[in-house]
Parts: C-alpha cells; sequence; structure tokens
C-alpha cells in the first residue's frame, strides 16, 4: 500500500513579508546532475524522490551563529546624491536579499553615477572609494573595474567573518520590505544576478570558477517559491513531488531543478582574491563622508548605512543558523525551504519561523564538514536580544520535517 505524504501542519505566512517574486528574461540554464532517486509516479501523481535526512543529532551539529541582515524598510537605498564636490552612491539595504541580488545591483547603481552630469566629469583614473566589504561592497568594486575605474579603495571596519560570509545560500529575494510600485526596480536587477550565478554555476564565467551550483529547490507549493515568474523565461515548470525520506515520513513538496545555490563563504573568497591585486583594502570605519578623499563613493555600509546616513529605515533582521559536520555530501545537494507561522521570543519579539537547509560550506573546512540549517527572521533585534532559545526551535523543526 503506498503511504500517504505526512501533512505539513504548520500555518504559513504571508509569502511577501519573506519573497519578493523576480522576473528573468530568456536563456534557458542547462541543468546538473541531481544526487536523488526518482520513482515516476502513476498518472496524476507526484513523482516520488528518495532522499536521505541529515544527520542531525547533537554530536552532528557544528558551530552556531548569529546574522544580522541590512533591511530597509520600503525598499534597499539605491540611489545617488550630491553633498558638496562628492558624488554618493547609496547601494544599501537589500536584507536577507543580499547575495541574490548583490551583482545586479552593483550594475545598477554604477551606471546610475556613470549617467549622472557629476558622474561623467568624473574621470576613470580618479579615486573611486567603496565603504563596507561585504557582498554589495565587493561586487561594486568588481563592477567598477569591468567598467574601467583603475583606482578604487575598499574601506571598511572589518574583512571578515562577516554577514555575507555567514548567509544561507538560496537564490530567492528574502527579508525584504519593498515598496510595491518599486517591485519592477528589484525584478530588473534580479534578472542580472540570476544570469551571473548561472553562468559561475555552469564554468561559463570567465573571472569566478566556482562559487554557485544549479540544483533542485523544494518548497510547499508554488506561490510560497517566489520563482514562478521565472519559468518558462529561464526556468523550468516545478515539478509536483513527494520526498520520502525512508523513514516512513513523506513531504508533498514541489521541486525547481534549476534552482541555485550560491556557496557564500566561497564566493567571498573568490571576490576577494579576484580584487587583491587590482583595488587597495583599507581597515577603518568611515563616520563621515567628508572624511573620505573621494569625490566619487559608493555607500555599501550595510547596518552601518543607517548611522552613516542618519537614515531610521534601516534595522537589523536577526537570523540563526547552524553549521552541520560528519555528513555525507551526497545527501545534501538540494534545497529546502518551508515558512511557519509567526510567534514571540522570550525577548518578546516577533519572529518568523522557517526551516531551511542548503549544503553551504565553510573554506578550510573537512570535505564532510558540510551543511547549514536555519532560520530566523527577527526585525529589530540585536547582540543584546540574542534569542539563543531560537537555535534549538529550529533544530527541533528540522527533526519534525524529517520525521527524525
Amino acid at each position: 500500500m503506498k503511504k500517504k505524504p505526512a501533512k505539513h501542519t504548520t500555518s504559513t505566512i504571508n509569502r511577501r513579508e519573506f519573497i519578493a517574486s523576480i522576473a528573468l528574461t530568456t536563456g534557458a540554464i542547462a541543468l546538473v546532475g541531481c544526487n536523488f532517486n526518482t520513482q515516476k509516479g502513476s498518472e496524476g501523481e507526484p513523482e516520488v524522490r528518495n532522499l536521505i535526512p541529515p544527520r542531525l543529532d547533537t554530536a552532528y551539529l557544528g558551530q552556531r551563529i548569529h546574522c544580522y541582515r541590512p533591511m530597509r524598510r520600503g525598499t534597499p537605498n539605491m540611489s545617488i546624491e550630491s553633498k558638496g564636490d562628492q558624488l554618493i552612491v547609496h547601494n544599501y539595504g537589500h536584507g536577507g536579499s543580499g547575495w541574490t541580488l548583490a551583482p545586479g545591483s552593483a550594475k545598477y547603481v554604477v551606471q546610475l553615477a556613470m549617467d549622472s552630469e557629476k558622474g561623467k566629469s568624473i574621470k576613470k583614473d580618479a579615486p573611486v572609494v567603496v565603504i563596507g566589504a561585504g557582498v554589495m561592497g565587493l561586487f561594486t568594486a568588481y563592477e567598477l573595474l569591468q567598467r574601467g575605474y583603475s583606482s578604487v579603495t575598499v574601506k571598511a571596519a572589518a574583512f571578515e567573518n562577516l554577514t555575507s560570509h555567514n548567509a544561507g545560500g538560496l537564490l530567492a529575494p528574502v527579508s525584504m520590505d519593498n515598496n510595491p510600485e518599486l517591485q519592477h526596480l528589484i525584478d530588473r536587477i534580479g534578472i542580472d544576478a540570476y544570469q551571473f550565478y548561472a553562468e559561475v554555476a555552469q564554468g561559463k564565467h570567465k573571472d569566478f570558477p566556482a562559487g554557485a551550483k544549479i540544483m533542485p529547490a523544494y518548497f510547499e507549493n508554488r506561490s510560497e517559491s517566489g520563482l514562478e515568474p521565472y519559468v518558462g523565461k529561464v526556468m523550468q515548470p516545478a515539478k509536483d513531488v513527494v520526498l520520502d525520506f525512508g523513514n516512513g515520513t513523506q513531504r508533498k513538496m514541489v521541486s525547481y531543478d534549476d534552482g541555485v545555490f550560491m556557496d557564500t563563504a566561497v564566493m567571498m573568497e573568490s571576490l576577494k582574491n579576484y580584487l587583491k591585486d587590482k583595488i587597495t583594502f583599507e581597515q577603518g570605519k568611515v563616520e563621515n563622508y567628508t572624511s573620505v578623499s573621494s569625490s566619487l563613493i559608493f555607500d555599501c555600509s550595510g547596518l552601518g548605512a543607517g548611522a552613516l546616513n542618519a537614515d531610521k529605515d534601516v534595522v537589523p533582521v536577526q537570523g540563526h543558523l547552524i553549521m552541520l559536520r560528519d555528513q555525507l555530501p551526497a545527501n545534501l545537494q538540494s534545497m529546502i525551504l518551508v515558512y511557519f507561522s509567526k510567534a514571540k521570543t522570550t525577548s518578546n519579539q516577533e519572529v518568523k519561523r522557517s526551516f531551511y537547509i542548503f549544503p553551504k560550506q565553510l573554506p578550510g573546512s573537512a570535505a564532510n564538514d558540510i551543511g547549514v540549517v536555519g532560520g530566523t527572521f527577527i526585525e529589530g533585534a540585536t547582540t543584546e536580544t540574542p534569542n539563543n532559545e531560537e537555535f534549538e526551535i529550529l533544530v527541533g523543526n528540522a527533526r519534525k520535517f524529517y520525521g527524525v
């Protein structure tokens, strides 16, 4: 007798609170091999895929990480302004979508600067300063080099163990608060980003041989995926599937087999390696723009942009992640993301809970130390409200999902 898919009983929150859709252009993406076994369902029934759950006992749980995503209420700030003799180009506030949007966002803001009257008067060999060394800052520096700027400095208070290094890696705009009137802009920059990572995943990018992979991305339904605008443009239609974990637990899901995983820590290392002989890295916190001796400044300072610009709309969004260890890499070649209901933390802060798992691996780690589970979205939480109980909650949710 065929097993019935286990019913996932948690109520979901409005997908728009997590994901803003991205519209994409034409150009099909080739699929890479996927490590799962399938059983073709009867006509009209979903395909069954056998997935082996990760090891989630305490011995297999590694580093616990807090992330603080820099979200700007309303929309990310991607704009230009003149302050005296300086042209300030803003590129911050992308929330949990920094990696998803960074390549396209960098292209957009660099073009804004080049098209402005003041930007046109700045020579390509003039000093340019990028504030911030996260994914936004490094991609902006990279884009400046591609446009011919030859004297680029990245200035930041820190260069290692940033939120950009610790981020999960699923390509999807999450933890954003977008003004619907500006959604077309998010869509537009997302096009370039997806195509960039697809080239990396297929080994076709001239500067980055690794850092992204194409693999199945599983969701509970199509509407929550945020990927439907991709379908028929650069992605194949989602498939109805049943994930069978081999322990009596099944989950009815949908699969986008050409989802994109960004190996964020690896990609950060690749970006720095590419840039290190071509630009200047300078450590130091920028308190105000007048302290920067450049007529062209790109503000990619993330949470620091709140103080730098007196921008009260910039808020941290706390996330909890746990690195896995001593896993079988072949069992972690897919991504899963499901949403749960809202709740309150012990700090009385509203938390939007989800469960995700990606095959993230930190540089220098053992081959079997692979995988990350998360995650939470707690707007306004800081290091003073770590909400550490969420680590146990997310592990419990992961175990319940897999039935282990």
